[in-house]
C-alpha cells in the first residue's frame, strides 16, 4: 500500500506545483494572513472531492459532458479577467501596497476570501481534466486489493487517491503557512507592486490558455 500512496501523492504533487491561479492566491492570502486557514481548507477539500470523483469513476461522465466544460470555462475566463483587473487596480494604488493589509481599509471578509477561493478552484475547467478526468484515470491502473496498514484489504485505487489527497493538503498547507515568511521582503511598497502585477500577469495568462485553449 505504501508504494501505491507514494504513487497518488507524486502524481498529485505534480499536477498542483505549478504556480496558477488558485495558487497565485493562496500565496497573497498567505502573506497577507488573512483567513489563510479558511483558504487552505477550502482548496484541499476541494481537492479532495474531485480526487475521489475522479476514483470513483464520474470521470467518464465529464469526459461526456463537453458543453458543461466550456460553461465552466468561459465563467472561469470572466472571473480570472475580474480578479487581474483588480489586482492592477491594487498595484497602482500606493495605500494598498503593503504586506500587513488589503487597500489601508477593512480588510476582505472571510466570505468574500472563501468565495474567491471556491471560484478559482471550480471555475477552472481543467480542474475536471486533470484531477478528476487524469487522476481517476491513472488511479484506476492500481485497481486491485492492497494491504491496507492492519485496516484489512482495500482497493488500490482508494490508496492512490488517498495519496493524491495528502499531496494536496501539504501542498495547499506548505504555500499558505509558509508564505508569512515572505512577509518581511514584501514590507515595501514596490515589493508589494510587483507581487500584484505578477498575480495579475498570472490571471490574465490563465484566462488567455482558457480562452483560447493553448
Amino acid at each position: 500500500m505504501l508504494a501505491t500512496l507514494l504513487a497518488g501523492f507524486l502524481t498529485g504533487g505534480s499536477l498542483i506545483v505549478a504556480i496558477g491561479a488558485q495558487n497565485a492566491y493562496v500565496l497573497r492570502q498567505g502573506i497577507l494572513r488573512h483567513h489563510i486557514g479558511a483558504v487552505v481548507l477550502v482548496c484541499a477539500v476541494s481537492d479532495a472531492v474531485l480526487i475521489a470523483a475522479g476514483v470513483s469513476g464520474i470521470g467518464a461522465i465529464v469526459d461526456r459532458a463537453g458543453w458543461v466544460v466550456d460553461v465552466v470555462r468561459w465563467l472561469g475566463v470572466a472571473f480570472l479577467l475580474w480578479y487581474a483587473a483588480h489586482s492592477l487596480r491594487r498595484a497602482f494604488r500606493a495605500e494598498s501596497l503593503h504586506a500587513d493589509r488589503t487597500g489601508g481599509a477593512t480588510p476582505d471578509s472571510r466570505r468574500t476570501v472563501v468565495g474567491r477561493a471556491v471560484a478559482l478552484t471550480w471555475l477552472n475547467p481543467h480542474v475536471y481534466l486533470d484531477t478528476v478526468l487524469l487522476v481517476g484515470s491513472i488511479a484506476a491502473t492500481h485497481s486491485g486489493p492492497v494491504d491496507g496498514f492492519g485496516a484489512g484489504v482495500v482497493d488500490g485505487r482508494w490508496a492512490f487517491g488517498v495519496g493524491a489527497m495528502l499531496a494536496s493538503v501539504a501542498w495547499f498547507s506548505g504555500l499558505g503557512f509558509g508564505a508569512r515568511a515572505l512577509a518581511p521582503l514584501l514590507a515595501r511598497p514596490r515589493a508589494w507592486l510587483v507581487l500584484e502585477l505578477v498575480i495579475a500577469a498570472t490571471m490574465l495568462f490563465v484566462a488567455a490558455k482558457l480562452a483560447f485553449d493553448f
